[in-house]
């Protein structure tokens, strides 16, 4: 999976429209293998991304889950955390 890519279900407060729709963003261009489509493509590349982000969104409408909300401060010292570890030199 794509890195820029975050985890947008079981958070308190939800996902955004604005994270649902970068994350649709993300995922187009890394599926089209651009991150700047030519004209000739920019209309099926908008339409691609409005189509992702509207499924991202009915789907994390529709998810269920028992756990308790994760604290997104919480979850982005834990990425911090990894990524400093990861690239520690």
């Amino acid at each position: 999976m794509c890195r820029n890519i975050h985890q947008l279900h079981n958070f308190d407060p939800p996902a955004t429209p604005d994270e649902i729709h970068a994350a649709a963003l993300q995922y187009v261009r890394k599926v089209a293998g651009s991150t700047r489509p030519s004209q000739a493509n920019q209309a099926a590349f908008d339409r691609a991304v409005a189509a992702v982000a509207a499924a991202t969104a009915e789907l994390l409408d529709e998810l269920v889950t028992t756990a308790p909300p994760k604290n997104r401060e919480e979850e982005a010292a834990k990425a911090r955390a990894r990524a400093e570890k990861r690239y520690a030199s």
